[in-house]
């Protein structure tokens, strides 16, 4: 693909676990992705992966997105190029519910103000379309399963599922008053594994707050064992049931979602939410015994008390997103955690701390 001529996609937090992946997919999908991020809870390393997955220089921006007059010249120079950035995919935001509770003030600091300021900058390069990185977390302890779109939203269950909740009040409120605004509001379950090829996958700086990462880490013998946070909930096994679905599976739902917005010609503007889930609900312990199945390795793992901000059971219905969007996910569970394993193995004994 020649670069010089493909379309420019400012790719918020591209340094990120799912940033780094869906840049890939964007540059398979014909895109230019420019990736931003402050490196506040990445690795440099990670932009290098996607250089080497894309076999080009993809451009980076070390930028946060709370700084307008920064994101104004990344904005600026794309324009000044004759080459002006058509979209944003916007990932940066932080994403632990168990620090969320710890640091709220920080996650709506983060979180909400820097959607607010990414959006003033996109409003000064009259750049119109978003595709937002939003959660199910927004639907709270959700009345019933699986979820669709028009379920309620409920008491977030956490700080981080507020900011979600808000940052999508704040995009509909947004979309209203910007005529030719296009947002997708992609809600996501949880994301696990890793680029097949073992050159990009998640690398959360010290301990991390996620199952599948941790979970590798303690196969690998990097970490304690693994503690499963409460096995007293009203579900078969007695641990929490979640949606998984493999990080590039996800990453084509980025790309199909900005094309959807690229689509919305006809209309002054447009904003639509979309589940991105499996539609199958899996627990801790499916999770665990499907990596020993797919990996031939043990997880050791202690039974421990709940963690504060967990929802119980939740999965999606995710009929909206292949009906309009054409996007299904199409790899398994386990594929997904040989994926993750593969991942972990090319990192050998080390691990990254801060």
């Amino acid at each position: 693909m020649n670069q010089s001529h493909a379309t420019p996609i400012l790719v918020t937090g591209g340094a990120g676990y799912i940033g780094s992946h869906t840049a890939v997919a964007l540059h398979e999908a014909g895109f230019l992705p420019v990736l931003l991020d402050n490196l506040s809870n990445s690795e440099r390393s990670a932009v290098d992966g996607v250089r080497t997955l894309c076999g080009t220089d993809i451009p980076f921006e070390h930028v946060d997105c709370r700084d307008e007059e920064a994101l104004a010249a990344v904005f600026a120079a794309y324009r000044e190029r004759g080459t002006p950035i058509q979209g944003v995919l916007h990932f940066a935001a932080f994403k632990a519910v168990g620090e969320s509770v710890a640091h709220p003030a920080r996650y709506a600091s983060n979180n909400v103000g820097g959607l607010g300021t990414l959006l003033e900058a996109m409003n000064r390069a009259q750049v119109r379309h978003m595709v937002f990185s939003s959660s199910c977390t927004v639907y709270g302890e959700p009345e019933v399963v699986p979820v669709n779109e028009h379920a309620p939203f409920q008491d977030a269950e956490s700080p981080y599922g507020w900011t979600k909740q808000a940052s999508e009040r704040v995009l509909t409120d947004h979309a209203k008053s910007q005529p030719g605004t296009r947002v997708a509001l992609l809600r996501y379950f949880n994301p696990i594994g890793a680029h097949p090829s073992g050159t990009l996958g998640e690398l959360p700086l010290g301990v991390p707050n996620n199952l599948v990462p941790f979970l590798t880490q303690a196969a690998a013998g990097i970490r304690p064992a693994l503690t499963v946070f409460g096995n007293d909930y009203d579900t078969p096994d007695g641990t929490c049931i979640r949606d998984y679905l493999h990080v590039m599976d996800l990453a084509e739902a980025h790309v199909a979602a900005l094309q959807w917005c690229l689509a919305q010609t006809d209309k002054p503007s447009a904003i639509r939410a979309f589940n991105l889930g499996t539609g199958t609900g899996s627990s801790v312990l499916d999770v665990i015994h499907g990596f020993e199945r797919a990996t031939g390795t043990p997880v050791p793992h202690v039974m421990g008390p709940r963690r504060p901000g967990d929802v119980v059971a939740i999965w999606a219905d995710p009929s909206r997103a292949e009906h309009e969007l054409g996007w299904k996910a199409k790899r398994s569970l386990e594929e997904a955690l040989a994926d993750a394993w593969r991942w972990q193995r090319s990192l050998g004994s080390e691990h990254p701390s801060r």
